[in-house]
């Protein structure tokens, strides 16, 4: 489960939708499966907020989430889904560090 800020929700919409010309079935797919399964939470005073069902159960949380922060969003795991999930990207992470960094060279000498 992702969450965003509004500003970020439209530059991520924008991202998604605003550049095609012809709708085809796979930008029709995309848009109802962000769109549709997007909520607005609004935090309570205390900046508490209720998951709805439908995302709980599509992100499989059961009793413990994690919150990772990344950058302009922030991702919600199910915290034995992360644990999982963090092995994984730690064991490839030098790798992936370094084909972006070439990456960023290669763009760079365009």
């Amino acid at each position: 489960m992702i969450i965003v800020g509004i500003a970020s929700w439209k530059a991520l919409l924008d991202r998604l939708t605003a550049k095609v010309d012809l709708v085809t079935e796979p930008v029709r797919d995309t848009d109802r499966f962000i769109l549709g399964s997007a909520y607005e939470i609004v935090p309570d005073g205390q900046g508490r907020f209720v998951v709805p069902r439908s995302l709980a159960q599509y992100a499989g949380f059961n009793k413990e989430v994690i919150f990772v922060g990344l950058g302009e969003r922030v991702e919600v795991w199910d915290s034995e889904a992360w644990s999982k999930k963090e092995k994984e990207v730690s064991k490839k992470a030098s790798l992936m560090i370094e084909k972006l960094a070439l990456e960023k060279k290669e763009r760079r000498g365009k």
